[in-house]
C-alpha cells in the first residue's frame, strides 16, 4: 500500500496527479450509466404478489445467564426448512433455526459473550461486523469452527495454510466487550473463500447495543423501532436458493461460474427473510434499522405515497451510531453491508393508503422493497434537531500518514478475481500495519463498485474525488461505498485493540475472489 508521510500530507489532493484526476472524470459518467456491479440470477418459480405477505421481525435472543460480568447467550449453527415464497419449503443455513438469526441486544460496555455450536456440513467463521473486538473474536477468516467429524483440510480453498489460525472443533466462544457507540451491528459467517455462499443461505442475523447517549433522546421505541434486513436472493424450480458455486459443496473449489464473478444479483428482494413484505402502521412517527445484507446489489431507497410524493427518510444515524443532527433524504443509497438508522413520518399519509418503499436502482421485480400500510391515527412526534455530541473529530494535520489503496480486478490462481494493490488475500501476509493509537488518512481507490469495510474501527468520510463527501456520508462509518472508478478519503484512529484485522471489499463474490488485505494494529 502507498504510503505518505505527514510531511507531504497537506498536499496530498493536489499531488496526486492529472491522470487520477482524468481518470476520476470518465469514471463519474461511468458510475452514472451502471446502478451495480454483478449479473442477475433469475428464479424458476412463480414469485408472489409484492406487498402480500407479512413483514416478519426478528425474534430477540435470550441470555442464558447474566452476572455482573456480563451476559452469555448460545447460538446453534444448524439446517432448517422454512417457507420464505409461499408454497415452497427452503433449505437455509441458519442460527438458531431462524433467517435472518436472533437478534441480540446489549448495552455498552457491557461483555457479551456468544457460544457458537457447527451443526452444519462445513466449517464456518462468526464476524461481528462494526463490532469493536478483540482480534481473537473478531472472526479471522481462518479461525474455524470445524463441524464434528470434520474430516477435510482446514482450508479447502488454497493450498496455503495459517500457522496463525485459532481452530477449534464443535463449538467456539467469542467474547465482545462492545466498549463502542449505540449502533446496529450484524453477524454473520467470513470463512475464508465461501463468505458469499454461507451469507446468500441464509448466515446473517443482527445485533443492536444501545447507551446512555441514545437513550436521552426522545426517539421511537418498542414496535415503532423496525429492524430491515434487505437482501435478494433466487429460487430454483423446486423452491430451493440458487446460486452459482463452482462447487456447491463449499468443501472444495472457491468461487463462482463465470458469469457471476463480479457479484451475484438475486431477482427476489427479500426483508427480514419474507419477499417484499408489507407491514401495518399507524400514521405517526417510525424508526427504520436498514441493513443491506445483500451480497452484491446496491440499493437507492425512495418512499412513496399512493400519489407517488416522496415521504422524506430522515437519516439519525449511520454505521457506527447516531450522527450530531439529522439529514433529510429523498433518495438514499445503500451498498452492502452498510446501515442507515432512519426516521420515517407517516403523518401527512391518509389513513387506508399504502407507502412504498423502492429502489430507484431496480428495474421489474427488484424496483420495490416493501411497503407501509397505514391503518389508523397515531399520535404526532417531533424529530430532534440535534442528536449525539460524542461523534469523535480527527484532524487530518493529526495524521500521521496517508496511504493510496486501489481495489480492482486481477487474477488469482490464474484466473479472474479481485485484488487489493494488485494482490489477493493471503493470511501470512502483513499488507498495512499501523501503531496503536495513531490517526492515519486513507485514500481508497475502484475500478468498479466496492463497498470497503474496515474491521475494528469506524471512520469519516472527508472527500470523494475532488469533492467533498455526500449527505449520505454523513457520521461515523465502517463501510464505504466506492463508485466506478471512484476514489474516497477516510479519516480514522486505530485503538481499541492490538492484533491481526482485515479490511475488505464486501462485495462478498470479491471478498472470496481474493479482495481482501492484512492490517496489523500494534
Amino acid at each position: 500500500m502507498a504510503e505518505v508521510s505527514r510531511r507531504r500530507l497537506l498536499g496530498i489532493g493536489a499531488g496526486l496527479g492529472a491522470v487520477a484526476v482524468g481518470g476520476l472524470a470518465l469514471s463519474a459518467a461511468q458510475a452514472r450509466r451502471t446502478p451495480e456491479t454483478g449479473d442477475l440470477l433469475t428464479s424458476d418459480i412463480p414469485l408472489p404478489r409484492a406487498f402480500s405477505v407479512p413483514l416478519p421481525i426478528p425474534a430477540v435472543l435470550e441470555p442464558v445467564s447474566s452476572t455482573d460480568e456480563g451476559d452469555r447467550y448460545e447460538m446453534v449453527q444448524m439446517e432448517t426448512e422454512a417457507e420464505i415464497v409461499p408454497g415452497y419449503s427452503t433449505r437455509l443455513w441458519t442460527y438458531n433455526g431462524t433467517f435472518p438469526g436472533p437478534t441480540v441486544e446489549s448495552r455498552r460496555g457491557r461483555h457479551v459473550t456468544v457460544a457458537h455450536r457447527n451443526e452444519l456440513p462445513v466449517p464456518t467463521v462468526v464476524h461481528l461486523h462494526g463490532g469493536r473486538t478483540p482480534a481473537s473474536s473478531d472472526g479471522y477468516p481462518t479461525d474455524l469452527v470445524l463441524p464434528e467429524g470434520w474430516t477435510g483440510t482446514h482450508h479447502q480453498g488454497h493450498a496455503m495454510t495459517d500457522d496463525l489460525a485459532v481452530v477449534t472443533d464443535v463449538q467456539r466462544e467469542y467474547g465482545f466487550p462492545l466498549d463502542q457507540r449505540a449502533t446496529m451491528l450484524w453477524y454473520h459467517d467470513h470463512r475464508m473463500d465461501f463468505t458469499a455462499p454461507a451469507i446468500w443461505r441464509g448466515l446473517a442475523g443482527l445485533h443492536f447495543v444501545r447507551d446512555d447517549v441514545e437513550d436521552a433522546l426522545d426517539l421511537p421505541r418498542g414496535e415503532r423501532e423496525i429492524p430491515l434486513m434487505i437482501a435478494d436472493r433466487a429460487f430454483d424450480a423446486d423452491g430451493q436458493l440458487k446460486y452459482p458455486s463452482l462447487d456447491p459443496s463449499l468443501t472444495g473449489e472457491t468461487g463462482v461460474e463465470a458469469p457471476f464473478t463480479a457479484g451475484v444479483l438475486g431477482d427476489v428482494v427479500l426483508v427480514n427473510g419474507a419477499p417484499w413484505p408489507v407491514h401495518e402502521v399507524d400514521s405517526g412517527l417510525y424508526r427504520l434499522r436498514v441493513l443491506n445484507g445483500s451480497n452484491a446489489r446496491h440499493y437507492e431507497l425512495e418512499a412513496l405515497d399512493e400519489d407517488g410524493r416522496t415521504v422524506p427518510l430522515v437519516q439519525i444515524g449511520a454505521d457506527q451510531g447516531l450522527l450530531a443532527a439529522p439529514v433529510r433524504h429523498d433518495r438514499l443509497p445503500i451498498a452492502p453491508a452498510e446501515r442507515y438508522d432512519l426516521l420515517i413520518d407517516f403523518g401527512g399519509v391518509p389513513v387506508g393508503t399504502t407507502v412504498r418503499l423502492a429502489n430507484r436502482l431496480g428495474s421489474g421485480s427488484t424496483k420495490d422493497v416493501m411497503a407501509f400500510r397505514v391503518v389508523r391515527e397515531g399520535e404526532r412526534a417531533a424529530i430532534p434537531a440535534t442528536l449525539a455530541d460524542d461523534l469523535p473529530e480527527w484532524d487530518r494535520s493529526a495524521a500521521v500518514a496517508v496511504r493510496d489503496i486501489a481495489f480492482r480486478a486481477g487474477r488469482v490462481n490464474g484466473r479472474h478475481g479481485w485484488v487489493v494493490d494488485g494482490l489477493p488475500f493471503d493470511p501470512n501476509r502483513t499488507d498495512v500495519t499501523v501503531n496503536f493509537g495513531d490517526v492515519e488518512v486513507w485514500r481508497l481507490i475502484a475500478d468498479v463498485h466496492h463497498p470497503v469495510h474496515l474491521h475494528l474501527v469506524g471512520f469519516r468520510i472527508l472527500s470523494r474525488g475532488s469533492g467533498g463527501p455526500l449527505p449520505h456520508d454523513a457520521g461515523l462509518k465502517d463501510t464505504v461505498s466506492l463508485r466506478p472508478g471512484e476514489s474516497a478519503e477516510i479519516i480514522t484512529r486505530f485503538d481499541g485493540y492490538r492484533g491481526r484485522y482485515l479490511f475488505h471489499c464486501h462485495n462478498a463474490e470479491h471478498e472470496d475472489m481474493g479482495m481482501m488485505a492484512n492490517l496489523e494494529v500494534t
